[in-house]
């Protein structure tokens, strides 16, 4: 298997120019009754403002625009609980390439709807994510459709990275930008932009108790399987991957797990994958002026 290759910031300056077309930048937010709150000022960053709700639609367009014509014609294979594979629907359908994605009996119909109506297939298969994952790749490799790992590529670490470089835009004095982790991609492309732009920026990640398979690898520095029962599906996953991972083990300054997810305090609340992070803004605010991804 040829090794992955981290992206830098000059692959995350592309992404922002390949998908200006495609995605508008999203709000930076202040919330009074948060920065009361937390005792500190913090900006929220609205990734639920993008089409499909979430930040990862972002590197779902970085990645399916760069498809080679024989990838595209092969079509396109990945497993989700609902964010990922929404916004490798919606990419796939801008660029006319046959989508499909193997979600968990139980998954959010609201979602699977979604991805329907944006022209892909949706295939059950299992429990939970990792089952539908393990069901993906056999179905990849018997039928030759090109796999799009959840957090073991490159462009999409760098597409998402984007939002990063908008908060630094915004608040360029930010000294922390707190970001909630499921497999890490977030994570690591906000590692990649906030590290190489001022070194000094604090970056944490935030995990769901419930299902911390990526804190656990962080703090190992290996990977882990863990169990998973979090209601933030964003957050669902039993197993860490190795490309976010290995930025992370460089760049990520501390992992913090969230036993209680959740934003009363914002009107315009982000997915409850996000709010993870908001719930640990009062318990640390006394470190930083931040951003919470």
């Amino acid at each position: 298997m040829t090794a992955l290759i981290a992206p830098d910031l000059a692959d995350v300056l592309a992404a922002r120019r390949r998908i200006a077309p495609y995605l508008r930048p999203t709000p930076l937010y202040r919330y009074p009754a948060l920065d009361a709150l937390a005792g500190a000022r913090l900006w929220v960053k609205h990734e639920n403002h993008q089409p499909v709700g979430a930040f990862k639609v972002r590197g779902g367009v970085n990645l399916i625009s760069q498809l080679s014509d024989a990838e595209r014609e092969r079509g396109v294979i990945t497993a989700s609980t609902g964010n990922h594979g929404q916004s490798v629907a919606y990419a796939a359908n801008l660029f006319g390439v046959h989508a499909i994605v193997c979600m968990p009996e139980q998954a959010n119909p609201v979602k699977v709807e979604s991805m329907r109506a944006l022209g892909a297939e949706v295939i059950f298969h299992g429990q939970d994510f990792d089952d539908a994952r393990e069901h993906c790749e056999k179905l990849s490799a018997e039928n030759g459709y090109r796999y799009v790992h959840s957090g073991n590529e490159p462009r999409l670490i760098a597409g998402v990275a984007t939002y990063a470089l908008e908060i630094l835009e915004s608040q360029p004095d930010v000294e922390v930008i707190v970001v909630p982790v499921g497999g890490g991609s977030g994570a690591a492309g906000t590692c990649t932009v906030a590290k190489a732009v001022r070194p000094s920026i604090e970056v944490i990640g935030v995990q769901a108790e419930a299902a911390p398979a990526a804190y656990r690898s962080w703090l190992a520095h290996a990977l882990v399987t863990d169990t998973t029962s979090t209601f933030a599906e964003g957050l669902a996953t039993r197993t860490a991957f190795s490309l976010p991972q290995q930025i992370l083990w460089r760049l990520l300054d501390d992992f913090v797990i969230s036993q209680t997810p959740g934003a009363t305090h914002v009107r315009n609340a982000p997915s409850p994958a996000a709010t993870s992070s908001l719930a640990l803004a009062g318990e640390i605010a006394g470190r930083f002026e931040a951003s919470i991804g």
